[in-house]
């Protein structure tokens, strides 16, 4: 079995080891000494909304670079790879947390709309507050958690879940304002679907009928239920999935780049690399080469 080239971060609150909450600033983190590198790419495997009060930087997503300022929140789900730029001007907050915290607490509809927020299909992950008075009500809402984080009495939690869900909901509002929520649009609970199944098949089958069959519809109802969402054709939005999948295999495992072309259903590494190519605008060898880990083995 190789090893996996960057860390899969587990969650951990050293402050209060029983709660699947925890909030972190960000001059604390950038001036902590932690068992990996945060400015090399890692993979989280909780959710973290991060919010700047001061200063200005940037921060990888997925290997996008997201450049942010006072004002700004970026959304990180779980599995995604990231990095952070030290920056000793820039200060914060990250609240980390896992699923269960929020969605355990929920109805299912709640929940689902809920973890939308975190969909990178659906919505982009930066939002910037439209006005003072929304960015000084979240900073008030963030504060409060910061203080029920510290009570640790036998509500402290509850509360900060209540909270931590009203600051998740003030975000769908600033976004719905802005036109980039789909939540009550039609289709769109045939495409979290759709987006489901090719989020774990994708490596294995790129066929648009494919999935359909598996969906019980045409394939012409399946691309106006993509192209009703994100605007884009069902063919497209598989590539696009597959091409991030593979972009993690590429950083993420010492597979050579052919045995990565046979893993993503190449049979032929040139076709790999043409593919690739077309939706990257680089060759996989200078991907790997640009965006390496560089962690000791």
């Amino acid at each position: 079995m190789k090893k996996k080239r960057i860390p899969e971060i587990p969650f951990q609150n050293q402050e209060n080891p029983v709660s699947p909450f925890d909030v972190v600033k960000l001059e604390d983190l950038f001036k902590k000494g932690l068992d990996h590198d945060i400015e090399r790419n890692h993979s989280v495997k909780f959710y973290i909304i991060f919010f700047v009060y001061e200063g200005e930087g940037i921060h990888t997503i997925d290997f996008v670079d997201y450049e942010y300022k006072a004002g700004t929140v970026l959304l990180i789900r779980k599995d995604q790879i990231h990095k952070f730029w030290r920056n000793s001007n820039v200060k914060g907050y990250l609240l980390v947390f896992k699923e269960e915290f929020i969605v355990g607490h929920l109805n299912k509809m709640e929940a689902a709309k809920t973890m939308q927020l975190f969909n990178e299909s659906l919505s982009f992950p930066k939002i910037i507050f439209n006005s003072q008075e929304e960015f000084s009500d979240f900073t008030i809402l963030i504060k409060h958690l910061e203080s029920e984080y510290y009570a640790k009495d036998d509500f402290s939690i509850g509360i900060t879940r209540s909270v931590l869900h009203i600051v998740i909901t003030k975000l769908f509002r600033i976004k719905s304002k802005a036109g980039y929520f789909v939540e009550k649009k039609k289709y769109i609970s045939q495409f979290l679907e759709f987006q489901n199944l090719v989020e774990s098949e994708c490596l294995h089958n790129r066929k648009v009928a494919h999935y359909a069959s598996q969906m019980s519809i045409s394939t012409k109802t399946l691309n106006n239920v993509v192209n009703h969402i994100v605007n884009t054709s069902a063919k497209v939005f598989i590539d696009e999935i597959a091409i991030l999948h593979i972009k993690r295999l590429l950083i993420n495992t010492q597979h050579s780049i052919k045995e990565i072309a046979y893993l993503a259903g190449f049979s032929d590494p040139t076709n790999f690399f043409k593919f690739f190519k077309k939706y990257s605008k680089t060759s996989p060898k200078l991907f790997r080469e640009t965006h390496n880990s560089a962690f000791p083995f």
